[in-house]
């Protein structure tokens, strides 16, 4: 008799292991469903902010909070998903609004990935034979002054510091580096293209550089989707 109790005593311990493990998973997956659900609930919120709008603008840029690569791919799945869906309730343009608008935050970072590795560094000496150094710790600002010329309607032209004294034929306009792509006083549309024009080696490459940069790194020129 003893072994016999012996064995049910093992057996209602078991049971109750498994009715304790039971209620643990159910508790465990219905605060995963509840996580989940907010979470969807607040990325539809910013997907039907962002496809509402005009403006062509990524989805990423919606909010200024750092995502990390695990919550960018999260966020991903919620708009694939909410693609598939809206596809399923006959809302084909809507859909393909959010797929372009998915694609371009998708390349997007990638492009600033990749942008970012390419000009974090310049080179001491022959070009990839030298020294790397962080372009942001050696950057110089340049004098840039707004030119117009018969050849080109808009471009802006860097000069040397030495020359900035010098007595211009005509007044001349400052830019700054952050605002070379917008649009000058009374001009109707941003400016997309720009030529720099100045003597060897003043740092007109350099320069294109660290705008670039700037904006890979989320520094300026947030407005631009692409460059």
């Amino acid at each position: 008799h003893g072994v016999c109790h012996g064995v049910s005593g093992e057996k209602r311990g078991g049971r109750h292991a498994g009715l304790r493990w039971n209620l643990t998973k159910n508790v465990l997956f219905q605060l995963l469903e509840e996580n989940i659900l907010t979470f969807v609930k607040n990325e539809l919120k910013k997907i039907q902010k962002v496809v509402s709008s005009d403006y062509p603008e990524c989805l990423e840029k919606e909010d200024e909070e750092v995502l990390d690569e695990e919550q960018r791919r999260s966020r991903e799945a919620v708009v694939k998903i909410s693609v598939h869906f809206l596809r399923r309730m006959k809302q084909e343009q809507l859909a393909e609004r959010l797929q372009s608008k998915l694609l371009a935050a998708v390349c997007q970072r990638e492009l600033k990935s990749n942008l970012k590795k390419k000009f974090q560094c310049v080179f001491e000496g022959i070009a990839k034979a030298g020294n790397p150094t962080l372009l942001n710790e050696i950057y110089t600002e340049l004098y840039i002054t707004e030119g117009g010329t018969a050849e080109v309607n808009e471009e802006h032209e860097v000069r040397q510091i030495e020359t900035a004294s010098r007595r211009p034929a005509r007044p001349e306009t400052t830019i700054r580096r952050e605002d070379l792509l917008k649009a000058s006083a009374g001009g109707e549309e941003p400016i997309r293209t720009v030529m720099t024009m100045g003597v060897a080696g003043i740092g007109k490459t350099v320069l294109t550089q660290k705008f670039t940069l700037d904006w890979a790194e989320d520094k300026d020129h947030q407005d631009i989707q692409f460059t």
